[in-house]
């Protein structure tokens, strides 16, 4: 069992930014990748019939897409709403100073924030988005001021609540 947070490192290397390693895709990966990207429970039989190849076949261009980084992980997206949930935000946080040691400091205790789904370091006015969830507008509080907050270098933090999620995806476009 993995412990709470804990980060699982995808095998092989990572895949190239570029558009090069989206190029070396045959239709056949693209559709195997997008089938997978819908339901990643399906079948190595079931997901072999529908791409027209053998189970050993489709296995083998698993291992190649998983070995070259290009499938990372296989995951199960749980609802958040189901759980309780059911307040979306994104707080744009900057810090007063941009030490190596800060930004670090910085970094490593938002990652062990369980509130925070992603943690983006921009470019612009504000050095990081963070997407969070929390049960309500009390925990929001609560996780903004005794947790963010209190993180050394932190100067201001912007808020904004999701009214309304107009599409979320975890699908990659493949063409």
């Amino acid at each position: 069992m993995l412990k709470k947070n804990a980060k699982v490192k995808p095998k092989g290397k990572p895949a190239s930014r570029n558009s090069e390693q989206l190029q070396q895709l045959d239709d056949i990966d693209r559709q195997v990748l997008y089938l997978l990207q819908e339901n990643s429970r399906v079948t190595s039989a079931e997901l072999a019939r529908r791409v027209n190849l053998s189970t050993p076949g489709l296995q083998k261009r698993l291992r190649k897409l998983e070995e070259n980084g290009v499938i990372g992980r296989y995951v199960t997206l749980v609802n958040r709403e189901a759980l309780g949930l059911d307040l979306l935000c994104f707080a744009q946080v900057t810090l007063a100073h941009h030490q190596p040691e800060c930004v670090g400091q910085f970094c490593d205790q938002v990652k062990g924030l369980s509130e925070v789904l992603e943690c983006h370091h921009l470019s612009g006015e504000f050095d990081y988005l963070l997407k969070v969830v929390v049960a309500n507008h009390q925990h929001l509080e609560k996780f903004l001021t005794e947790k963010i907050t209190r993180i050394p270098g932190v100067d201001r933090i912007r808020t904004s609540i999701v009214l309304n999620e107009i599409k979320a995806s975890t699908s990659l476009p493949l063409d």
